[in-house]
This record gives structure tokens, C-alpha cells and sequence, in this order.
């Protein structure tokens, strides 16, 4: 196909080649575009103004406001009618009925007697009121004039002028036409605002109850964001939860559900409500629909939560601020107050606040714990805090074993008698011979006399799982770990457990994630302070809390992993729960390793000085004389019953079958043999410390600096 060259000018410039000519190359088949019709372009131009968001937000806005002002004059006039007649009790009746309260029903219709009675009267008033007004203006006028003349008579006399009669009666008459002047003109502006100002108050009225449709309210409560939890909202919740004879009940019902609701109360970060059901209606058909009732009130599901109170066939219902679950809650007292102490019988522990954001605090006197939850939810921060308080109760005794070994524990050292830190078998080896030597000093307290008051012992043991887990076994046969009768950690807690309330003697452990292995049922039932952290399943917090706690709303499972972390589902007799309920939720305080430490620098001030044992690796050689040094601490002197029991806890391979003729052989002829003081037998620090350094050999001496 040939090309065509159009020349679009005459070359005229000699210099330019006849190759550099512009070439244009015509396609005959091109068809030229079409115009659009205006009406198309002005189509478009009206679709996008109105489809703007601007547009769209003009639009919502002008409607709202509008909307406002109808539905507030509704609200008025709806206000109105129910202050001047029945309607109120009438739907109330209807409620109550429908609700098969009839005790309620008889008393709203005794009411509504009384209402009618009461109208009854008024109106019978009015038939005589026309004759008695116009008798009472008649007699009031004419008092009044007969006043006025009175008193211008007396100025008449005083002034010895007659005219003075009329005097005050011509100056109320001047007052009165003043007041005619002052409504003149008044009156027109009065009649162009006033309008306008009731216009007003019904929109204030229409706005605080946001009455306007939904599409026509600002995005954020149209999303649901900060929506204010009223009556209607609730009610319509629980209409749409999907229970077919709560539903009906409630569209049966004059007051459209209504009369289920007690008083919305603020209650700390939220708002609380009692719901009666309708009968025929459980309360387990309302827990088992948790996360459908947050969505339909427009919060999370962590947000809402649902127990059962005393009243029969109720529901309570606390229902968070939009995200303020989310926001962290205060320091502990124990870091904000430097003077604060601890009273382990009388006082509490400051734990954190509960959802009403009260103050949560935790009695630990003669109560055994367990804390429990998934890992890194706060377990041990949680734990630890309850121990940091009491440290400050100077005469409260600590036998610590920390089978994670991090350190979250170091800082004890200095305040408990005996901390073990790590996570081997060994570990869990030394751990169980400390609970056991706890069994030993139980037994030797319930052996005292009636009546001996004892200082509180607290037998701790952090992951304890590890404990229970273990597959060791001892010389005789017998597993460390396990459930069984053989079980060497297991029964020894089984005793404290049995029995060392009695003493003061007190089991406290922290474990994660628990299952019938690692946490056996004997032992957590045995705990009276129970709590949870965030947990996998409701079989879990089962486990965790007991079925009572669980039938009750507790539902550490529903606790969101890694966002909720720090808040507790607690079942125990030592914290304040509300009537009615089985648990109460807690979000405790956040005390970190610093502050943590900064409090056991406190506690340690306040003591005379503790000797932390940390056991020692078995088959070494010992030194009995640097062993009782050791075991001495900063105590001037010590009873030789007290120093058996801490070489025992230091190896119980060597010094655990001691007596006091063992001790006695090592000491004799050293200068430091037990003597007596106040009647009992005791060993000095200084005479044990003298005895050290006299010895020969300079390793032994050394030992005991």
C-alpha cells in the first residue's frame, strides 16, 4: 500500500533537505468523536454534586436537626400526656402482666386507682373554683383599696393635707399602668422570639435523646462509636438476640419491653442494668448469647458482661464506655505510697480496680491461693503483688520457689527464709523438699499447746505446673511430680492444704494454662482464693474458678490473649463481690521489676534481717559449723529447734535427720555450745562467728564472713 505525503508548506529555506519535510499520514477510515449531549454533561455534573460527601453531610445535618425538633415536640407532648392521664400506669400494668409479675401488676393498677381518684377530685374542683375566684378578687380588691385609703388618711393627718388620701391609691394605679407600658412593649418582640425559643427547648429535647433515624446521625454514632446506652437500646438489643419467647414477650408487652428494666446505673467505666426476664425465658439462653448482645448494643464482646444476681430470672448486665476497657488504670498504693504497711490478719491487699472502677482489695488471711491463665497474661506480676504487700508486714515468713527462673523473684532475696529460682528437675527436686519442710513445721505448730499464736507462713511456688510435671522419681520409688498418693509435691501440698490454715501455715501457686495433668483437681479445689487470667476454654476456667463460679458468669475464657492482660476473673470469700454474684473481675495493678524492688528495699528496712537460704547443689562436702553461720543470719541468737529446721531446708540430705544431740556434738568445745535464754536453748551468732575464726584453716573462716 502506497504512502501519501501531504507538503504542508513550500520549502523556502535552501539549507533544509528534502528528507527533513514533515510527513502526514492520513488514515481514511478515522471517524471523528462524538459530542456529548449537554444534557448527559449536566446529568453527570447534578449526580456527582448531590452523590459529594459534602452534600450527603449537608443533607444528614439538615435532616437531623430537623428531625430534632419534630420528634422532641413528640417527646414533649408523649411527656405531657402520660402527666395528665393513665397512659403511664396503664402501660406498666401491661408490662407487668405480660412479664407474669402479677404482684407488680396489682400494685401498678392500685396506682392507677388513686391516679383517677386523685383527677376526679381536681376536676369536681373546678366546678366551684370560677365562683370562688371571682369572690376571693372581690374581697382581695377590696382589702386592698380599704388598705390604700387607711393608709392615706394617716398621711393626711400627719401632713394636714386632705388630698393626702388618695395619695398611695393614685401611686398603685401609676405602678399599674407602668406594667401596662412595660407589656406593651414587650408584647411584639415577645411574640416573634418566643416561638423561636420553643422551637428551641423542643430541639434540645429531640438531641439529648438523639431522635432522628439512624442514617440521618453523625458517623460516629451511626457507627456505633461512644452510642449512650438508654432503655430502647437495651431493649431492642435483647428483642434481637434471637430468643423467639423473649421476643414475642417483649412485642406483647404496652410498654415494648420496657417494664423488664431496673434503673441504668453509671457503674465506674460503664453502665449496669438488672434485666427481669419474661417467663419462659432463662437466664443461660441470655449468658450463652454474649457476643451477639455486645454486637447488637454496638460494643465488643469483651465489653459486655453478664452475671446472675439473687432476684430470680434476672440478668445484670455492665455494659463499658466504647474503648475504656482499653485504657490502663492507675499506679499501685504500693508504689505511690512510701509510708504504706501491711497487716496480714486485719488489713487487705491494694489488688486494682474492679470494672466499676471501685478499689479491688484481697484479704489473705488464712486462705490458700491459686492464679492461674495462659502465659504472659500477668500471672506471676499478679502474684507478685500480693507478696510485695505483704512483705510489709514485718512478722509474715516466706518460703519461695520460682520454677520459671528468670528473676522475677530475685528481688526476695533478703526477705524470703528460702528462694529457689530455676526451671530443671533439680529445681523441682529442691522446691519439693521445701513445701515438705513446710508439712514439718505445720505438724510441729499443730503439736503446740492450745491457744499459740503463730506468724504467717507463706509457701509459694510460681509455674507449679513444672512441679506437677515432673517425671522424676526418688531412691524409694516415688515420683516428684504427678497426682497420685506417691506423689511427693502433690501430697505435700495436699497437707498444707488440709491443714495449714489452722497454723498459719499458707499454700499459694501460680500455674498457666491447666488441665488435669499439670493442675490436678484435688489441689485447685483446695485453694479459697481462686483467679484467672485470660484462659483457652470454658473447660479451662472450669478448672480455674469451679462450676459454680463458671454457672454463676465467670468467663475468664472470654478474656481476650495479650489485650487484657493483667485482668483477673477472682472467686474468693476475701474480696468484696456483689451480692447476688459468684466473681468479680479485676484488673490489678501493674508493679514493675523496679518498683518491685524499690517496696522489698522497704520491707527489708523494716525487718531485723533475713538470711535467704538459696539450696545448695547435693553430693558436696559440707561445713556443719559454716552451715550454722550460715543459717544464723543477722540474728544475735537463734532456738536450736529453729536452727534444725533451716539446715534442713539448706540439704536435706545431710543435716535432715539431725537432732539436737547432732547439733550439740558439732558445737561442743568450740566455744559455742547452746546455752539458754529465757528458758529456751538458743546458739549466739557472735560465739558461732568467734568460733569460724579461731578454726585453723582459713577457708572455713572465711565461709562465715
Amino acid at each position: 500500500m502506497s504512502e501519501n505525503v501531504v507538503h504542508l508548506h513550500k520549502n523556502t529555506d535552501p539549507t533544509i533537505e528534502a528528507a527533513t519535510v514533515t510527513a502526514l499520514t492520513v488514515v481514511p477510515d478515522a471517524a471523528p468523536a462524538k459530542a456529548v449531549p449537554l444534557w448527559v454533561r449536566s446529568g453527570r455534573a447534578v449526580r456527582r454534586a448531590v452523590t459529594h460527601e459534602t452534600t450527603k453531610t449537608t443533607a444528614r445535618a439538615v435532616a437531623r436537626h430537623g428531625l430534632y425538633t419534630v420528634n422532641g415536640g413528640r417527646i414533649v407532648a408523649r411527656r405531657a400526656w402520660d402527666g395528665k392521664t393513665g397512659a403511664r400506669y396503664e402501660r406498666m400494668l401491661r408490662a407487668a402482666e405480660a412479664a407474669g409479675n402479677f404482684e407488680v401488676a396489682e400494685e401498678w393498677e392500685d396506682r392507677l386507682q388513686r391516679f383517677r381518684e386523685a383527677r376526679h377530685h381536681r376536676r369536681m374542683d373546678l366546678l366551684h373554683s370560677p365562683v370562688d375566684a371571682a369572690k376571693g378578687v372581690a374581697v382581695g380588691a377590696g382589702m386592698s383599696v380599704g388598705v390604700l385609703v387607711a393608709l392615706g388618711v394617716v398621711m393626711a393627718i400627719n401632713n394636714h393635707d386632705i388630698g393626702d388620701v388618695i395619695t398611695p391609691l393614685a401611686a398603685v394605679i401609676d405602678f399599674i399602668g407602668l406594667l401596662i407600658r412595660i407589656v406593651q412593649v414587650v408584647w411584639g418582640p415577645a411574640l416573634t422570639t418566643g416561638p423561636i425559643l420553643a422551637l428551641l427547648a423542643l430541639w434540645t429535647v429531640g438531641s439529648k435523646q438523639q431522635a432522628a433515624p439512624a442514617w440521618a446521625l453523625p458517623d460516629n454514632i451511626r457507627n456505633g462509636e461512644g452510642e449512650p446506652i438508654t432503655p430502647s437500646i437495651v431493649v431492642k438489643a435483647l428483642r434481637d438476640l434471637g430468643v423467639p419467647a423473649l421476643r414475642n414477650a417483649i412485642k406483647e408487652m404496652g410498654d415494648a419491653g420496657a417494664g423488664m428494666l431496673g434503673p441504668i446505673r453509671i457503674a465506674g467505666c460503664g453502665v449496669e442494668v438488672d434485666v427481669t426476664l419474661p417467663s419462659g425465658v432463662s437466664t443461660i439462653e441470655v449468658q450463652n448469647r454474649r457476643r451477639k448482645l455486645a454486637e447488637n448494643l454496638t460494643r465488643h464482646e469483651h465489653e459486655v458482661f453478664i452475671t446472675i444476681p439473687q432476684a430470680a430470672r434476672t440478668v445484670r448486665l455492665w455494659v463499658a464506655d466504647s474503648g475504656a476497657l482499653d485504657e490502663p488504670i492507675g499506679p499501685s498504693p504500693l508504689v505511690t505510697d512510701d509510708t504504706m504497711t501491711a497487716d496480714y490478719a486485719k488489713g487487705r491487699a491494694p489488688w486494682g480496680q474492679d470494672l466499676r472502677g471501685d478499689a479491688a482489695a484481697l484479704s489473705l488471711y488464712q486462705r490458700h491461693l491459686l492464679i492461674t491463665g495462659l502465659s504472659n497474661q500477668g500471672k506471676t506480676v499478679a502474684l507478685r503483688s500480693l507478696a510485695l504487700w505483704l512483705a510489709l508486714d514485718r512478722s509474715v515468713q516466706f518460703l519461695m520457689g520460682d520454677l520459671k527462673g528468670v528473676g522475677d523473684w530475685a528481688m526476695f532475696d533478703g526477705l524470703a527464709t528460702t528462694l529457689i529460682q530455676g526451671p530443671t528437675d533439680e529445681h523441682v527436686i529442691q522446691v519439693t523438699e521445701m513445701v515438705e519442710g513446710a508439712v514439718d513445721e505445720m505438724n510441729r505448730r499443730l503439736m503446740a499447746p492450745a491457744g499459740t499464736v503463730f506468724p504467717a507462713l507463706i509457701v509459694l511456688v510460681d509455674e507449679a505446673q513444672v512441679a506437677f510435671m515432673c517425671p522424676l522419681k526418688d531412691e524409694d520409688g516415688r515420683f516428684y511430680g504427678g497426682s497420685k498418693a506417691t506423689s511427693r509435691y502433690f501430697m505435700a501440698v495436699r497437707k498444707i492444704h488440709n491443714q495449714g490454715r489452722a497454723v498459719n501455715v499458707l499454700m499459694w501457686q501460680g500455674t498457666q494454662d491447666p488441665t488435669d495433668q499439670n493442675l490436678p483437681k484435688l489441689v485447685r479445689e483446695g485453694a479459697h482464693t481462686r483467679a484467672s487470667l485470660a484462659l483457652g476454654t470454658e473447660s479451662q476456667a472450669r478448672m480455674a474458678l469451679g462450676d459454680k463460679a463458671v454457672d454463676g458468669g465467670a468467663a475468664p475464657n472470654l478474656l481476650r490473649p495479650g489485650l487484657d492482660q493483667g485482668t483477673l476473673v477472682v472467686a474468693s470469700s476475701g474480696i468484696d463481690i456483689p451480692k447476688g454474684q459468684s466473681s468479680i473481675t479485676v484488673r490489678t495493678h501493674y508493679v514493675d521489676d523496679d518498683a518491685a524492688e524499690a517496696i522489698t528495699d522497704r520491707a527489708k528496712a523494716m525487718r531485723d534481717g533475713v538470711t535467704t537460704l538459696t539450696v545448695i547443689e547435693r553430693g558436696e562436702e559440707r561445713d556443719p559449723l559454716a552451715d550454722i553461720a550460715s543459717v544464723l543470719g543477722d540474728a544475735s541468737r537463734v532456738l536450736t529447734q529453729d536452727i534444725l529446721k533451716r539446715l534442713a531446708m539448706l540439704n536435706e540430705d545431710a543435716y535432715g535427720k539431725w537432732s539436737f544431740v547432732d547439733l550439740k556434738r558439732v558445737l561442743d568445745g568450740t566455744g559455742a555450745e547452746p546455752y539458754k535464754s529465757d528458758g529456751r536453748m538458743v546458739v549466739g551468732r557472735e560465739r558461732v562467728a568467734r568460733a569460724l575464726a579461731n578454726r585453723p584453716d582459713s577457708d572455713s573462716a572465711s565461709a562465715s564472713e
